[in-house]
Parts: C-alpha cells; sequence; structure tokens
C-alpha cells in the first residue's frame, strides 16, 4: 500500500506566500527611532500607526490562518500559477459544464509538445470536448521554455515533482478521484508519460503516449527503470514518424521488461492500422496502435498543429475507452 501523500499546503508554507507577497506593504512600517526623554508621545503614535499598518496588511493578504488557494473549482478554463523549484510553474484546468466540486471525477493529464504550450495541446488533442462529453476534468500543465524535462529532452527541471505537484493540487482542491487519474501527450509530452510512469508512484493508472516513446540511455539500458506499481499503456506509433524505428524500440523494451504477453488482436482497421495487446507481469495492460501510413501526429480530430486528421482512428476516443477500464 502506498503511504499518503503530505496536503499540498501547509500552516507554515501559507505564511511563508504570504509574506513573500505583502513584504513591500510591510517596508513600508516607519523605521525604529532611539528612544529619548520627551518622546512617549511620539513613540506611542508611531506604535499606533504600526498597528494600524499590521492590521491592514493581514486584511489585504487574507491572514485569516491559512492563504485562500489560488485555484477557484468550477465549469470552463482557468490558468493557475504557483512556486515550485524555485520557478513560477502553470497549469491550465479545463472543467466540464456540470462540474459541481463534490462528486469525484477522473482526471487526466495532458502535456504539450516542444516547443509548445497548454493551449496548443488543448487544440491538438481535442480533450475539452471529450472531457465534455465524458464528464471528467483535464489539466494541462505547462513546461518551462515551452518543453519538458524528459527522457531524452529538455532541460534540467523538476517537471515529474511540479506534475506530482498538479496532480495533487488537482485531487485537494478540486476533488479528482486519485484511483483514476491518467496521463497522455505528443511528441516530447508524449516521453514524459512515460518518465511519469516510472518515477512516480501510485499516481497514474494508465498513460496514452502519442508519437513519443520510452527511449533514451536510461530507459533502454537500465533493467531497473520500470513502474514501481502497475500502469497500463495505450500508445500510438506512426510508420512515417521520422523517429519510428525508435520509438518501436522503445515500446518493445517496455514489453519486455514488463513481461507483456502482446498478441495481435483480430480485427479490422482502415489504412493498414494494427494492434497488439496482452496482459504484463505485474498485471498491467498493453496496447499499441501502429498506423503505417501515419507520421509524427495526433490521429483523428480536427485541423490543429500535430494533427492527422485522416489517420484512420482517434486517439483521443481509443485512450478515453481504455481509461475508463483502469482504476488504480
Amino acid at each position: 500500500m502506498t503511504a499518503a501523500r503530505p496536503s499540498i499546503r501547509t500552516d507554515a508554507s501559507a505564511a511563508m506566500a504570504r509574506g513573500r507577497h505583502c513584504g513591500a506593504m510591510n517596508s513600508a512600517l516607519p523605521a525604529a527611532r532611539p528612544c529619548h526623554s520627551g518622546a512617549m508621545s511620539w513613540l506611542r503614535s508611531i506604535g499606533a500607526i504600526a498597528i494600524a499598518l499590521t492590521a491592514a496588511v493581514a486584511v489585504a493578504c487574507g491572514d485569516s490562518g491559512e492563504a485562500p488557494p489560488a485555484d477557484k473549482p468550477g465549469p470552463g478554463d482557468q490558468t493557475i500559477t504557483f512556486e515550485h523549484g524555485g520557478e513560477t510553474r502553470a497549469y491550465t484546468v479545463h472543467a466540464p459544464p456540470g462540474y459541481n466540486g463534490k462528486d469525484m471525477l477522473p482526471l487526466v493529464v495532458v502535456m504539450h509538445f516542444r516547443p509548445g504550450t497548454s493551449a496548443a495541446i488543448a487544440r491538438t488533442s481535442g480533450m475539452n470536448a471529450k472531457a465534455d462529453k465524458e464528464n471528467f476534468l483535464v489539466v494541462y500543465p505547462q513546461g518551462l521554455g515551452d518543453a519538458y524535462n524528459a527522457l531524452v529532452c529538455c532541460g534540467s527541471e523538476d517537471d515529474v515533482g511540479f506534475i506530482e505537484e498538479v496532480v495533487d493540487r488537482m485531487t485537494d482542491l478540486w476533488k479528482a478521484d486519485p484511483k483514476r487519474v491518467y496521463a497522455t501527450g505528443i511528441s516530447n509530452g508524449a516521453d514524459m508519460s512515460f518518465k511519469l510512469a516510472v518515477e512516480t508512484e501510485g499516481i497514474f493508472a494508465a498513460i496514452a503516449p502519442v508519437s513519443g516513446g520510452f527511449i533514451g540511455d536510461t530507459a533502454l539500458r537500465d533493467a531497473a527503470y520500470k513502474p514501481k506499481t502497475p500502469v497500463s499503456v495505450i500508445t500510438f506509433l506512426g510508420g512515417e514518424d521520422r523517429v519510428a524505428a525508435q520509438l518501436g524500440q522503445g515500446i518493445d523494451t517496455w514489453g519486455q521488461r514488463l513481461g507483456c504477453a502482446s498478441q495481435p488482436v483480430a480485427q479490422t482497421l482502415p489504412k493498414g492500422i494494427t494492434l497488439t495487446a496482452g496482459k504484463c507481469g505485474d498485471g498491467s495492460d498493453l496496447q499499441v496502435y501502429r498506423l503505417p501510413e501515419m507520421s509524427h501526429a495526433w490521429p483523428g480530430g480536427g485541423p490543429a498543429a500535430m494533427v492527422d486528421s485522416n489517420a484512420g482512428i482517434s486517439a483521443t476516443d481509443l485512450m478515453w475507452e481504455f481509461f475508463k477500464t483502469h482504476t488504480r
């Protein structure tokens, strides 16, 4: 059993946050002066001013024992920022029209390509429309420099810790169901999905990498680099992708490392698309769609960056059906 993760915000951290925002206001207090004979009335006046200003600062900063969260859970879209690792990080939340803040809804974390943005991957994936129809929450973490520190690229940011904290905020403040948390992304965001599956424990029930893979020296050479708890995978790989061989090697390594008994699934799919599926040694599932005519793209959807609208299948539809059958 995985130990419960701590709450995202303690009284001490809330007080520190208030101090960062309110330091300039506190600096407005008069400087102390030496106490000379006959100056007591002046000091009493200064004391009264200081008390009044301190009270004003407390009111302005919401000093009621706990700072109010930046998140304001409700239907629609909102972008939220917070401090992580000395950086201001951002993520965008989409909640369906029926969201009431009481029912525990599934959560899908959707990660952009490089260079990319939260808004761009929302358009590419079409996940907001799917969430509205199926009643789940979506969160789009924004990478610093428009990228994530994934398996082979980019930077040195603690993106695993950042996204863990985003999920904590979503379960604590938005009441997302901690047993139904999923991740997907394309390219750099797909690589990040695999990294999250391995380097977090007891968070994600399933991932759905699109045109990305289990790649890089650590992933391919370190036999111990695998999930500590079962994380099921559905993935979509294009035969015309410039890194098709690399992605194919990556998913084969994943299957071998987890002891997955994958077999071709007998079904008729358009454009020569094939599906292999099977159960892995840790109890997780693996499904691999191979699209021989697709390049580095997201299958299905409307006109947007990195979308193949003529791919023959919809990755968004298929991954959601997969997610629905997997809980942690």
